[in-house]
């Protein structure tokens, strides 16, 4: 993340980000640990400097990081980006993949144990939630309060 944050100035018309990490992943599963490593080295900073305004914020953002990183590793061979940007009102997490198919999300069965629930929970724990098509691949953008 960038040193150090910058104060929100209201005169402004839109928000300033005030803090940000970039990684990148080459889609290895070990990257999946890496990704929700590399956010929660980013949001123990960052609580240090702007502690969280609720409690399991940053439990939820990393829950939502994994989930992201892991469906870039199953769905979308290849390198995977991972972006976090502080705003005046919480979080901004961006996973860019290879794979310009949206995420579609499947049913749970638990007593298959054939997963489904990592779309379900990122549409839960997130504010917003958008896809960004193009001829390289996708962007998942999702907003997470702090």
């Amino acid at each position: 993340m960038a040193p150090g944050p910058r104060k929100y100035d209201r005169s402004r018309p839109y928000p300033e980000v005030v803090e940000e990490l970039t990684a990148r992943f080459d889609g290895d599963i070990d990257d999946v640990t890496g990704a929700r490593l590399a956010a929660g080295a980013s949001l123990d900073a960052l609580a240090r400097r702007d502690p969280p305004g609720c409690p399991q914020s940053h439990g939820d953002i990393r829950l939502v990081v994994t989930e992201l990183a892991a469906n870039a590793v199953q769905y979308a061979p290849g390198p995977f980006v991972l972006r976090m940007r502080r705003t005046f009102d919480g979080l901004h997490v961006t996973v860019r993949d290879t794979n310009p198919r949206p995420p579609v999300p499947r049913p749970c069965d638990p007593a298959r144990g054939t997963g489904g629930l990592g779309w379900h929970l990122i549409q839960a724990l997130c504010q917003q939630v958008s896809v960004v098509h193009d001829s390289g691949g996708k962007e998942i953008h999702v907003f997470l309060p702090w």
